[in-house]
């Protein structure tokens, strides 16, 4: 019975999703892709790239990559909210401390930093929203490319 669960808790951890995270390399698109059982398709723009991956329910997930290989930007939009704590990776304990300490109030919720930006709205099946690293950002790239 024990190795049972501990065969299952194994397959549980190694199935879990992985997502481009920001501050991390780009290499993580094929299995984002695999994920959400996608598209992707890429687009260089002056200074940066975009891998946009297109999931059988129309989300869409924007991966923003620097020329060095590095995510500096996510957003998305679709009819669920996507999992913040795997596409923040390192991240995600900014992001919940500074969410915790903010006044509740209706709206989107907005957190800047000098370290990260986040922004997340919308309503029951239509969510969109976007993250960065202020610091990852390329040369000559503002921060707006990133929507």
């Amino acid at each position: 019975m024990k190795k049972l669960l501990a065969v299952l808790l194994l397959l549980l951890l190694g199935s879990a999703p992985a997502w481009a995270v920001l501050g991390e390399h780009v290499a993580t698109v094929a299995s984002d892709q695999k994920y959400l059982r996608g598209e992707v398709r890429a687009t260089v723009q002056q200074g940066y790239s975009v891998q946009q991956i297109t999931a059988a329910d129309q989300s869409v997930v924007n991966e923003y990559v620097s020329p060095a290989g590095m995510v500096f930007g996510i957003s998305w939009r679709g009819t669920v909210m996507p999992n913040l704590q795997l596409l923040l990776g390192s991240y995600y304990a900014q992001f919940q401390q500074a969410a915790q300490s903010r006044v509740r109030r209706r709206g989107p919720l907005v957190l800047r930093t000098d370290q990260l930006v986040v922004e997340s709205g919308g309503h029951l099946r239509s969510f969109h929203g976007r993250a960065y690293v202020p610091s990852l950002l390329p040369r000559n790239v503002s921060a707006e490319v990133v929507r």
